[in-house]
């Protein structure tokens, strides 16, 4: 018992920070699908191209959430923090792109499905990025 209590005590601040960063993470990829999904629906624009325009929207969401509750205590500057996070997220906007692609053109998903399992591949390595790197 003194053993789960040492390392819950050590661990406990980490904890918290992947609960908010899930709960942040999950407002952002909540925007981005419905964005997609708006713009798909309402304007019957091209999944792939909605994709790209509800990222920059989800982007917003994802910066100031993390950069002011998940990360709370950084202190990155903006100028450091914005070019890396965007590094990061464009990086994972490529690879979602292309994972998105082939969900839709070679598995034939519903774009909605394909959406759905496209964000739900990279939220591990851009907690890890954004704790050990972004807002260090």
């Amino acid at each position: 018992m003194v053993l789960i209590n040492k390392i819950w005590v050590t661990y406990r601040p980490l904890f918290f920070q992947i609960m908010r960063f899930g709960v942040i993470g999950t407002v952002a990829a909540a925007i981005h699908f419905s964005i997609v999904v708006c713009l798909v629906e309402i304007s019957l624009m091209s999944p792939l191209i909605a994709n790209v325009i509800a990222f920059l929207f989800a982007f917003q969401v994802s910066y100031w959430g993390h950069r002011h509750w998940t990360f709370r205590g950084t202190t990155t500057h903006h100028q450091v923090a914005i070019p890396r996070l965007l590094l990061v997220a464009t990086s994972n906007l490529l690879a979602n792109q292309i994972i998105f692609f082939v969900f839709l053109e070679l598995f034939k998903l519903p774009y909605m499905l394909a959406l759905f399992f496209t964000l739900s591949i990279f939220p591990v390595v851009t907690f890890t990025l954004g704790k050990w790197w972004i807002f260090r």
